[in-house]
């Protein structure tokens, strides 16, 4: 006999739907599978045989062929287990398949017949949802996740056993009574397990930190703030304990609350990472990814043998830290140059390319020389050449994606004993949302939303400058030798500086502020003799 159910597989950070045929038939025994098929999810004939004969299951002697098809795209993880299971099922008459058409199912089976949780059901049952199915069969720690889709119905099932006896009984259209369901609650009439945890809602926005905490440190904060606002790269440069790290785990509490189709996109990341909490998996906050100094290239772009998101990925939509830049290996550093520019990492592997999200605001923090201490050379021993090979790891065209650096400088005392109140994150925040909405409206209809991805004629349309500014940032420019990045950089954070201040035209003060967010890359990466006294004047 014959019989066909539906499944969902992973490509990337999307869903695939697979179709898993099975076919029983008279001759030597045996349990073949085929179509492109990842190790663990061949392994699945051996969960599937053994967790059906411990259920209870017992049929005769067969030849078992099961295809998952289409035959040419690699399917892998370990989701295959129940579409499997139910495909064997109906072959062997156990219930109509045909009433299946409209289902999806997925999940991994124990030895026991016990079907377990997996990862990235959300990007699935979308894309269940968007081939126009209306029905899922998931595990029951996976059904709150799979109620965020709307217009979705989602059954939790819990043993191979449940699932046979659930879909005989809509075969039948029994009306009867469930049993054993440790869910609680009513049961639908179609005899299916409801979940009685209900939709997951996003959990109120708040955080544990915030920038009233912080004493001091104006310049690194006003810096910030023009960075989230125009959602610009940002570098922090000075001694150890200055505050770099603080100031920067307190930039999610700035910035503008997540729409609901970015909430979905993050989550879906998070999904696939199985990093959802069990509680409430729904992300309703911004990420804030702070990966160890000692993290692979691999690891930051994602990868591996079934390709997995990496931290890229996991801070898109919010904030990728990376503190001690320069004690990250070159290499990984220089991994950061593609996904900067195009916001998403491309993959090409020998089982296909895939496609994962990097839209994320970079945050470095770094120290000027290995002790910390340059250019203060009554405190600092480290040599001219230690010091450019510290440096050195952070290479050009990376510092030219980074919009603005700010030093970090020793806080006095003074400052750290003051009874004044400093603002709130909230207080910020409002600034920055304001600075958001004129951005919106600005490149409404336009593939772009904020001031640091204009192209060259965004830069000429929207950041004029008046005969003596202009006057000025020409003198500067051929005095300085800037490239044509700086030059964009340069007046794409004026026009973020001018917004801030609500004007319509950039004035010599916003392009002398913006102008001394690059000079730090003169001071500590262009100076010949690195003793401080090439710094650029503004």
């Amino acid at each position: 006999m014959f019989s066909k159910v539906w499944g969902i597989g992973l490509l990337g950070v999307e869903g695939c739907l697979v179709c898993v045929e099975a076919d029983v038939q008279d001759g030597l025994p045996g349990f073949a599978m085929v179509g492109a098929l990842a190790p663990e999810v061949r392994e699945a004939q051996d969960r599937v045989r053994t967790s059906l004969k411990n259920a209870g299951f017992h049929f005769p002697p067969k030849r078992v062929t099961v295809n998952l098809s289409p035959a040419d795209v690699h399917k892998s993880g370990t989701g295959f287990d129940l579409p499997i299971a139910a495909a064997v099922l109906g072959a062997h008459g156990m219930f109509d398949w045909e009433e299946l058409e409209n289902a999806v199912m997925i999940g991994e089976l124990g030895l026991d017949g016990r079907i377990k949780p997996v990862r990235g059901i959300l990007p699935m049952v979308l894309e269940a949802k968007r081939c126009g199915k209306g029905r899922c069969y998931l595990p029951e720690e996976n059904v709150r996740e799979g109620r965020i889709v709307p217009d979705m119905e989602i059954i939790g099932v819990r043993d191979v056993r449940q699932l046979s006896e659930l879909l005989q009984r809509q075969n039948r259209g029994a009306k009867d009574d469930c049993k054993g369901n440790r869910n609680g609650g009513e049961c639908r009439k179609d005899g299916s397990i409801p979940d009685a945890f209900g939709p997951p809602f996003p959990l109120p926005e708040t955080y544990d930190v915030d920038y009233r905490e912080v004493q001091g440190q104006a310049l690194m904060k006003r810096a910030t703030e023009v960075a989230v606002a125009g959602r610009h790269n940002l570098l922090y440069i000075g001694p150890a304990g200055t505050g770099k790290t603080m100031i920067a785990q307190r930039i999610p509490t700035i910035m503008p609350s997540c729409t609901l189709e970015e909430q979905l996109e993050i989550t879906k990341v998070y999904s696939i990472c199985g990093l959802l909490p069990r509680e409430n998996p729904f992300m309703s906050r911004r990420p804030f990814r702070s990966p160890h100094h000692s993290v692979t290239a691999q690891a930051l772009t994602g990868g591996g043998k079934n390709p997995v998101p990496g931290e890229m990925s996991l801070a898109s939509g919010g904030v990728l830290f990376l503190d001690e830049l320069p004690e990250f290996s070159k290499y990984a550093i220089e991994m950061l140059r593609q996904p900067l520019e195009s916001h998403k990492v491309v993959l090409s592997r020998v089982s296909g390319r895939y496609e994962f999200p990097a839209d994320f605001m970079l945050v470095a923090a770094a120290n000027p020389c290995p002790c910390g201490h340059y250019p203060d050379r009554n405190r600092c021993r480290c040599s001219d050449a230690q010091i450019r090979q510290y440096l050195g790891k952070i290479s050009k065209p990376i510092l030219d994606r980074i919009d603005i650096c700010t030093e970090a400088s020793p806080v006095a005392f003074g400052e750290l004993r003051s009874q004044k109140r400093e603002e709130s994150s909230e207080t910020i925040r409002s600034r920055v949302e304001r600075v958001r909405e004129v951005q919106k409206i600005r490149f409404s209809g336009r593939k772009i939303r904020f001031n640091s991805q204009m192209n060259g004629e965004d830069i000429r349309s929207y950041c004029r400058l008046d005969e003596k500014e202009e006057g000025f940032f020409r003198e500067f420019y051929q005095k300085n030798g800037l490239s044509a990045r700086a030059y964009g950089k340069i007046l794409k954070v004026a026009r973020t500086i001018a917004d801030l201040d609500g004007a319509e035209q950039i004035s010599h003060s916003h392009l002398c502020e913006a102008i001394g967010y690059r000079s730090l890359e003169e001071k500590y990466w262009k100076t010949a003799d690195l003793s401080g006294q090439g710094r650029c004047q503004v």
